[in-house]
């Protein structure tokens, strides 16, 4: 079986081609919006593979949530291509994913969603305890126990979780981003499956609907307008 698989769900965009268990992973090119790269980046890949979208399976894409414009690249581009070669889509989970990357068993992934927030969310053996949720670091929820494995850039981005969550925490990894190469692994397992959804039907996560603070919130935050 052979998959396409796209997350620019963040700054770090990637795609991955899965074949028949092997993942090829590239990344985007940085400082380049991902609209501008994403396409001729699909093609060389394609191209370096030896593949046509005739010999593609279905597309996965990271559905989110994160970067808002990010989430529609990714989804507009994963639906187009879907519509174009009459494929099947299979939208994944950022933070799923996320946590399938880390390799741990009981995993809190923390995401950075700007504006002095973040997504979060528990897995443990890869299924989510509850909905994921965006919040801000002093009021994100613990866990009850320990031992967990700590993963994402929000707990860079905000010091204040990282030092609540590390009673419960036995190892970390802030270093860890949404990639391509994830998706693709949960993705191969549901196309085979049947789990996918037309591509009309396909939307991004965006878990909150508001992209940017009022001038009024950036000014009580000592802010300019």
């Amino acid at each position: 079986m052979n998959l396409l698989a796209i997350e620019t769900s963040t700054d770090v965009g990637s795609i991955a081609l899965w074949r028949d268990g092997e993942v090829l992973l590239r990344a985007c090119p940085t400082g380049v919006s991902h609209s501008e790269t994403l396409l001729p980046l699909i093609s060389a890949t394609m191209a370096e593979a030896g593949l046509g979208f005739a010999d593609l399976q279905g597309i996965a894409f990271g559905a989110g949530p994160g970067s808002f414009t990010g989430l529609r690249v990714a989804c507009g581009v994963a639906q187009g291509l879907a519509f174009a070669h009459d494929l099947p889509l299979i939208p994944v989970g950022t933070l799923d994913a996320m946590a399938l990357g880390s390799g741990g068993e009981r995993v809190i992934v923390a995401l950075d969603a700007r504006m002095g927030e973040v997504y979060f969310g528990y897995f443990e053996s890869g299924v989510a305890l509850g909905l994921v949720g965006v919040y801000a670091p002093a009021v994100a929820p613990l866990p009850e126990f320990g031992g967990w494995l700590a993963c994402g850039n929000g707990l860079v981005a905000y010091p204040a979780l990282h030092e609540r969550l590390a009673p419960f925490v036995s190892a970390w990894m802030p270093e860890l981003m949404p990639s391509a190469q994830a998706v693709a692994r949960l993705a191969a397992p549901r196309l085979a499956r049947g789990e996918w959804v037309d591509p009309a039907d396909a939307v991004p996560l965006y878990v909150r609907d508001k992209v940017a603070k009022t001038v009024a919130e950036r000014l009580a935050e000592g802010g300019k307008a």
